[in-house]
């Protein structure tokens, strides 16, 4: 033998609906959960079955004392019905003159677009113009280096880098300082781990050329780039 099937929230929801429309009273939240299973919805389920109905304006509900009260009459959800049915059908009018306005829109926006020998040219025209523009944006790119704006930028990052070297270049002499201080048994050991690292008995501080204001600009108009 099949195992009977449950019921479905909306069949829960008419059976709960079937007790208010035969009784027409008034009920408690522990009657609905008492009378609940004579039509088939365990008394477990009840209350969140009678509160969907709450929600949906199906069912009203009401403190009274300190009891609340649930009820419904047919002529209420009859009510509810013919609302959500003038909502409904309030909406589908509003829909179909959104749709007729963007129908207009569009055969307004289709005058003078018609295919024609005249606006085939003039877009052959506007592909070109946005062609060349291309061209000359590219062409601007590739003399980006020499921007005055640029060079400025190009000339800070370059003192920065430079502070950055000898900063640690003044570390290092000042390891190495405390290193003979501390360890002079190992100074030939030390000399050699430094020639190992790359660092010669001419590492010293870096110099940063000095670049006149204008100089660079000079250069570039005269076509000269190899002063800089």
């Amino acid at each position: 033998m099949s195992k009977k099937r449950g019921l479905s929230l909306d069949e829960k929801r008419e059976k709960m609906l079937e007790i208010f429309y035969e009784s027409q009273n008034f009920f408690l939240l522990k009657e609905l959960e008492k009378l609940g299973p004579k039509k088939g919805v365990i008394s477990q389920s009840v209350k969140d079955v009678v509160q969907s109905l709450v929600d949906d304006d199906l069912v009203a509900k009401d403190k009274i004392g300190t009891s609340v009260y649930f009820w419904s009459l047919p002529s209420c959800a009859g009510n509810q019905l013919r609302n959500v049915h003038r909502k409904l059908e309030s909406d589908l009018q509003s829909g179909k003159k959104q749709l007729a306005e963007l129908v207009d829109q569009c055969d307004n926006l289709k005058k003078g677009r018609e295919e024609s020998d005249e606006r085939e040219e003039a877009l052959g025209e506007l592909k070109a113009i946005e062609l060349k523009h291309k061209e000359l944006k590219d062409e601007m790119g590739q003399y980006a280096d020499n921007d005055p704006a640029a060079f400025e930028e190009m000339k800070k990052a370059i003192e920065v880098a430079h502070a950055a070297a000898n900063r640690w270049t003044d570390n290092f002499f000042t390891l190495r300082q405390w290193c003979s201080n501390n360890f002079p048994e190992a100074k030939e050991q030390l000399e050699h781990m430094y020639k190992e690292v790359g660092i010669t008995d001419d590492f010293d501080y870096l110099e940063l050329p000095t670049v006149l204001p204008g100089t660079v600009g000079n250069q570039m108009a005269e076509g000269n780039p190899e002063g800089m």
